[in-house]
């Protein structure tokens, strides 16, 4: 009696198993079919340049943090890009994660822009429009508008890598619209999760949190006018000891390199 009961169990355990495969197979296949038929969104890029030591940046990097967090637009998909320049660390704080390349940037969008000097937070939208950070409605309009713009098509995959501090990805890009002669492409790498107790400056006794922080930004190489060849590239990427995989984001962009307009864009999580 005792066996046949085993081998009763036994049959239940196999049953319930399989029945359990089938379930997570149903399902694998239901979420894909999903994913196939939910519409594209278009992806547009948003840079903050801000600082720890600036009071007013704080509130700008959370509404960006949240953009992207909730994703309110609907057939738009919002790429953050958080970028901490270093002019504002001679105030008594200096900011972790600034960069003197980060404000190199920013200096050229200054002077492609005509403006007087650089200046926190200072959001733009994709390479071509500065936002003014007062009415969500009417930045809701302009980054619909930036959506609606014509683009290329990029994507980013992971290719593996032979070494634990590195990976490899493979990144496509289509053919630029047909106005444009020539572009840039640009690989980011952004961490969330990140925070600073803020000792001194504006910001001193704050705990401020941040979200998609631009650890590295590196030139992978340009594509030619339409027509030319598809842009294949195959980059690898450097893992610092103190990054955590678990937060970290590969984002690639293309940007014209006459107007400094972001023409296409794609990101992916790290792991």
């Amino acid at each position: 009696m005792k066996n046949r009961c085993v081998v009763i169990v036994a049959g239940l355990v196999v049953l319930a198993a399989a029945e359990a495969s089938a379930h997570r197979a149903f399902r694998a296949e239901a979420g894909a079919q999903a994913a196939a038929a939910a519409p594209k969104r278009q992806p547009v890029v948003i840079e903050l340049f801000t600082s720890e030591g600036c009071s007013t940046c704080p509130p700008a990097d959370g509404f960006l943090s949240e953009l992207e967090a909730k994703q309110p637009i609907p057939g738009v998909e919002i790429i953050a890009l958080e970028e901490h320049v270093d002019y504002w660390n001679h105030d008594g704080w200096e900011d972790p994660f600034s960069s003197q390349a980060w404000t190199a940037r920013q200096q050229e969008y200054v002077a492609k822009f005509k403006g007087d000097t650089p200046y926190t937070p200072q959001m733009i939208l994709n390479g071509e429009k500065v936002m003014a950070l007062k009415d969500a409605a009417e930045i809701e309009q302009t980054i619909l508008q930036a959506a609606k713009e014509e683009n290329t098509e990029v994507s980013i995959a992971a290719a593996g890598s032979e070494r634990a501090d590195a990976l490899k990805f493979e990144v496509h890009v289509g053919n630029l619209p047909s106005a444009l002669d020539k572009a840039d492409v640009w690989m980011a790498v952004t961490e969330d999760g990140l925070h600073s107790d803020v000792k001194a400056g504006e910001n001193k006794g704050k705990m401020l949190e941040h979200a998609s922080v631009v650890r590295t930004l590196e030139k992978i190489g340009s594509t030619p006018a339409k027509g030319a060849t598809p842009f294949v590239a195959n980059p690898q990427i450097k893992l610092k000891s103190n990054w955590k995989k678990e937060n970290l984001r590969v984002v690639v962009f293309v940007q014209d390199r006459k107007s400094w307009r972001i023409v296409g864009a794609a990101s992916v999580k790290m792991i």
